[in-house]
């Protein structure tokens, strides 16, 4: 998540700085919601389209994991979707969402089991 976050919060930064450029300069996350919405969707876009392409992100690459559905296959779009928004409450709860894999037969956490994804460790 680490790996992710450096990657997240660079994309995050050019965002804001292509939305001051187009002239939308003095927008506060969080105080503005379209504003809000337009960091989420950066996030969201970019976490999906590494699911949905390749199946992890960078972070995960270097970790030598990937993300599946049932099928073994890349999660789609809208399990990506999903996946991206029960993170966001796995997180909330004080990371409740992400321990929960620690007692899970298959080690998921809530947002594997809601969106049918699971990691899977490459060697």
């Amino acid at each position: 998540m680490f790996y992710d976050s450096v990657v997240v919060v660079s994309l995050l930064m050019l965002a804001t700085t292509l939305s001051m450029l187009a002239g939308f300069g003095g927008r506060t996350a969080l105080k503005d919601p379209i504003f809000t919405a337009y960091l989420f969707a950066v996030w969201f876009f970019y976490l999906a389209w590494c699911w949905s392409r390749g199946g992890m992100t960078v972070g995960m690459r270097a970790w030598h994991v990937s993300i599946e559905n049932k099928n073994g296959q890349k999660p789609g779009w809208g399990a990506s979707a999903l996946r991206f928004m029960v993170s966001l409450g796995s997180a909330a709860f004080a990371g409740l969402g992400f321990l929960w894999s620690l007692g899970d037969a298959e080690s998921r956490t809530w947002h594997d089991i809601l969106s049918g994804t699971r990691l899977v460790r490459h060697r």
